[in-house]
């Protein structure tokens, strides 16, 4: 077998134990812990139980949405970085992210979740960063081509204008609506419905199968649109694919669990760090250590202050933040 091959074998195999690992983890520690040798007997003789719903009715959930949400963000902020060849350009630097929140904040502060009920939050997000999406590529396509730089500069001012108009929002709101935007603001895995749930891991997934089938043409974008067009790729089209492909990975993620920050940023710079900058191996590495990453800080949310939560987005934002600074630090920052 092909050395090349036999360690990105090792190391996918390596990031699935350590992804069990901490789903285990997380699983079992909380404001009830609960011992590994009780999931078995639950499993058969638990049904009804207290121990049974806090494992399979409020944890578990909150795991596989968290490996879907951290797989989807990381995914999307490897694919970005490589489309832009630009290690800065996060999901949330096209202003998509904006857009959800501001779609959010005005079906609070009109009242509509309670007349259409929970599920209508991430369906109004979903619009705001759809409406994002549309209009980032009017704004920037001329002649069927899209304008990269344009692109990135256009998406950090539709951010900056949704940050603004989510603040005015935010300002005219009662204290309950505000309480609410806040909270959404911040991010968190706690009560998703389970169709969105299971719609999420349908799409990160289906993310994952497809943009691995570009990577070898993100391989040769990342030298350059000129050379990788000499090679017979078709830039253009692949461009448009990736850019729907992020975009629709951040919308749904965004919608479904709020702003959730610095995995699209950290984690493929990690996994560049350890697997190297083809994308064959990159991006199923940074699938799998996004799930891991948010899997680990919800679960360091939900015990750090334990019976009291934190919003996810505050440890991801710590942590994040942490790692990207010694990522860049001395002799390591010739891998970021």
């Amino acid at each position: 077998m092909n050395k090349k091959i036999y360690t990105w074998i090792v190391w996918i195999l390596i990031l699935a134990i350590i992804l069990l690992g901490v789903s285990i983890i997380s699983l079992l520690v909380g404001s009830a812990g609960i011992p590994f040798k009780n999931i078995i007997s639950l499993l058969f003789a638990g049904r009804g139980t207290t121990e049974y719903s806090i494992i399979f009715d409020i944890r578990l959930p909150r795991i596989i949405l968290g490996f879907a949400v951290g797989s989807a963000l990381a995914l999307s902020g490897a694919i970005l970085q490589g489309m832009f060849r630009n290690p800065l350009v996060e999901p949330y630097t096209l202003g998509i992210s904006g857009g959800a929140a501001l779609g959010v904040c005005l079906n609070i502060i009109l009242g509509l979740s309670r007349k259409l009920g929970v599920l209508s939050l991430p369906v109004f997000g979903f619009i705001g960063a759809g409406l994002v999406i549309l209009l980032l590529y009017w704004l920037t396509t001329s002649r069927g081509i899209i304008r990269l730089q344009s692109l990135l500069l256009t998406g950090v001012m539709i951010s900056f204008i949704s940050s603004s108009l989510v603040m005015f929002t935010m300002a005219v709101a009662s204290a309950a609506d505000l309480q609410g935007i806040i909270f959404w603001m911040m991010g968190s895995l706690d009560g998703s419905d389970r169709v969105l749930i299971k719609l999420m891991v349908i799409i990160s997934f289906f993310g994952l199968v497809v943009s691995c089938l570009f990577s070898t043409e993100l391989n040769a974008m990342s030298i350059g649109e000129e050379d990788a067009a000499h090679l017979g790729i078709n830039v253009e089209k692949i461009k448009k694919w990736l850019f729907l492909i992020s975009s629709l990975l951040t919308g749904c993620a965004v919608s479904v669990t709020g702003s959730i920050g610095f995995i699209g940023l950290v984690v493929p710079h990690l996994m560049r760090f350890f697997v190297g900058r083809d994308y064959r191996i990159l991006l199923p590495a940074s699938f799998l250590a996004g799930g891991i990453f948010l899997i680990l800080c919800d679960t360091l949310a939900r015990t750090v202050i334990s019976p009291l939560e934190l919003p996810v987005g505050v440890i991801t934002g710590i942590i994040g933040g942490s790692l990207f600074i010694y990522l860049l630090s001395g002799k390591r920052n010739k891998y970021a």
